[in-house]
């Protein structure tokens, strides 16, 4: 996709640059150099991210012989995900629609180690709040536009759960991020999870061994954890620490695997 092309989108779509840099994770200075002819070698990431939002396909997950996937970003509700293969996963923000790709076992271990230190607090101290974890899906905004699925999420009002998917905010997420999920996490999600009115929000970046800690409640961030810590979970008080040096004892097999320890 030509950067003409893409100024003509952005007319099409009637998107502001702070929109196209909400929705693209480009810092907004970026998407205006861009996109008003100034940068003229941008980087290939850039236009990627650009072309998953303004392009007519953005970014989907989808074969054209297949009746899916046929509106422009920005456009989609959770009734069209109804039309997607159950095989393909993905997250709607904002009526973007955002692949998800499969977990790698480093992702699940992390995951499944926090989501049980959790459960055992949660077990031991007869808390009210509920943990789910991965698939479940979140409403976050009570609208059609966003459904996110957090890695693992805790609920302490539970008129909030349906049988189908949690509606409004969770306390607490933690998101596992990956390569292909950093900028989403990092950004759009963030912004997303903030202004819903998520209490505390936790990134784990397992390839540079760090917890980035949002508390969000008491206006406390980033707070920025290496995997020798223990993090405390603030919407108990910090009375639930996750220990990470278990954690990374827990996967150091896959470091070592991989020549990174």
């Amino acid at each position: 996709m030509t950067i003409r092309e893409m100024q003509e989108r952005k007319r099409e779509l009637g998107y502001s640059y702070a929109k196209i840099a909400e929705l693209s994770a480009v810092p907004v200075g970026t998407v205006q150099k861009v996109l008003g002819g100034i940068t003229h070698t941008p980087r290939h990431g850039t236009l990627v991210a650009l072309e998953r939002v303004l392009g007519t396909s953005s970014g989907m997950v989808c074969d054209p012989a297949v009746p899916y996937g046929t509106k422009s970003q920005g456009r989609y509700t959770t009734d069209d995900l109804d039309q997607f293969p159950e095989n393909i996963r993905v997250e709607l923000i904002d009526g973007v629609v955002y692949p998800m790709n499969m977990p790698k076992v480093i992702h699940q271990l992390i995951s499944g180690y926090i989501y049980s230190r959790l459960l055992q607090y949660v077990t031991e101290k007869g808390e009210e709040c509920l943990l789910l974890i991965a698939p479940t899906g979140v409403r976050l905004d009570r609208d059609d536009r966003t459904l996110v699925i957090p890695d693992i999420m805790i609920v302490c009002d539970r008129f909030k759960l349906t049988e189908s998917f949690v509606y409004g905010a969770p306390d607490f997420i933690v998101e596992v991020m990956s390569e292909s999920t950093k900028q989403k996490d990092s950004f759009v999600k963030l912004n997303k999870y903030q202004n819903a009115g998520v209490r505390e929000y936790w990134m784990i970046d397992a390839q540079k061994q760090k917890v980035i800690v949002y508390d969000f409640e008491h206006d406390e961030y980033p707070v920025i954890y290496g995997f020798d810590a223990k993090v405390p979970v603030q919407i108990w008080d910090g009375e639930a620490k996750i220990d990470f040096t278990e954690v990374y004892a827990h996967i150091k097999f896959l470091y070592k695997q991989e020549g990174t320890e």
